[in-house]
């Protein structure tokens, strides 16, 4: 799939796709990432990209000619998706990710100042898209996630395809915890569990911890997920052991 990404700052992008997993990707022609500097589609002499907004106030403002004439250039087709990054978007979790997977091409707008002319984002955008619920300097960095996060989807661009399906959140549920080399590390021992061979103890071992990981640092996720009666009845299970460890004397 190709990745499109307009931006007033195209050196940030120099390395930051040079290494590790998403390199490889390049390399091997599985994605494809462009970068497009919005100056180069400006109309003026001056090549201006931004103003000050109507009605006053602080900063500047990305204008909508040169914004609408680079997606017009550079979209293959009117099914392919432009998404603004914006921290008033809709927040990239994992399923997004794998939902923006099966587009081939989609086109990334970095926002910066004030924002963009909202022209851009009543006629122009599919959405927006936010990373986070905090503000940054600019969408770039936003740019960095959505592709890294959208391309572990993309069909031998993760080596092993099946430690996508291990990740957290791929089932509704943070990753179980993860153990190696040494067996001993200063007295603190890999369970016992994990040696044993038996894969089922091992599975059931893994999504016992999957769930307490989950229901201890995430429980709004238990919410959103419709549990089996088995992972019910281990996660009624975790939380009378927990009670009773709270209700032991100091």
């Amino acid at each position: 799939m190709r990745f499109d990404i307009i931006t007033i700052f195209p050196e940030i992008f120099g390395s930051v796709f040079s290494g590790g997993i998403i390199n490889k990707a390049l390399e091997k022609g599985l994605i494809e990432v462009r970068v497009h500097d919005l100056r180069a589609f400006t109309l003026d002499k001056h090549k201006q990209v931004d103003d000050r907004p109507y009605g006053g106030g602080q900063g500047m403002v990305l204008k909508p000619e040169p914004i609408f004439v680079a997606v017009e250039k550079i979209r293959q087709n009117e099914e392919t998706p432009v998404y603004l990054l914006s921290p008033q978007g809709r927040k990239l979790d994992f399923r997004f990710a794998e939902e923006l997977a099966q587009r081939k091409q989609i086109i990334l707008i970095c926002g910066r100042y004030e924002g963009v002319d909202e022209r851009v984002i009543q006629h122009l955008v599919t959405g927006e898209i936010c990373i986070g619920d905090y503000i940054l300097t600019g969408g770039e960095p936003a740019a960095f996630v959505v592709v890294d996060a959208v391309s572990r989807f993309v069909p031998r661009v993760v080596g092993k395809e099946d430690s996508v399906k291990d990740d957290s959140f791929f089932d509704g549920l943070l990753e179980h915890p993860q153990y190696t080399r040494p067996r001993d590390f200063r007295g603190m021992k890999v369970p016992e569990v994990l040696f044993s061979g038996d894969h089922k103890k091992i599975e059931s071992w893994r999504r016992r911890r999957s769930l307490e990981k989950t229901w201890r640092m995430r429980p709004d996720l238990l919410g959103d997920r419709a549990l089996s009666g088995e992972e019910k009845k281990i996660l009624n299970e975790i939380k009378t052991e927990k009670k009773g460890k709270s209700d032991e004397p100091d």
